[in-house]
C-alpha cells in the first residue's frame, strides 16, 4: 500500500513532474504496450519497462535515464522491480491517483 502524502511528498511529486522528460516516462509507462517493443525478460505491464528500453526511447545515456527514473522512484510515482540484472519499471497506479486527489482538494 502507497504511504499517504503529506505537503513534502507533494512538493516532491511536483518538482518530479516539473521535468519534461519524466512526463513523458510516466505517460509511455501508461500504456507500455504501445510504446516499447517486446522484452526478452519480464511482461510489459504485469513486470514493467526495462531501464535501457526508457533510456533507449528517451535519446539518452543509461545514467541520466536512472537519475530520471530514480527521482520518479523516490517520490512513488514509478515502482522498479528487479529481474536477473535489469531493473524494471511501471507506474504506482495507486500512488498516481493518491496524487491527483491530493492536488484537487489543495489546489
Amino acid at each position: 500500500m502507497a504511504k499517504q502524502i503529506d505537503i513534502a511528498g507533494l512538493e516532491s511529486a511536483l518538482r518530479a513532474l516539473a521535468s519534461d522528460r519524466r512526463l513523458i516516462i510516466l505517460e509511455w509507462l501508461k500504456d507500455p504496450r504501445a510504446h516499447f517493443r517486446k522484452q526478452v525478460d519480464g511482461d510489459l505491464v504485469d513486470d514493467g519497462v526495462c531501464g535501457l528500453f526508457i533510456a533507449e526511447k528517451l535519446g539518452v545515456s543509461q545514467p541520466t535515464a536512472s537519475e530520471h527514473l530514480r527521482i520518479l522512484v523516490d517520490t512513488g510515482l514509478l515502482r522498479g522491480k528487479r529481474i536477473k540484472q535489469w531493473t524494471f519499471y511501471k507506474r504506482d497506479e495507486a500512488r498516481i491517483a493518491e496524487l491527483k486527489r491530493w492536488i484537487e482538494r489543495a489546489v
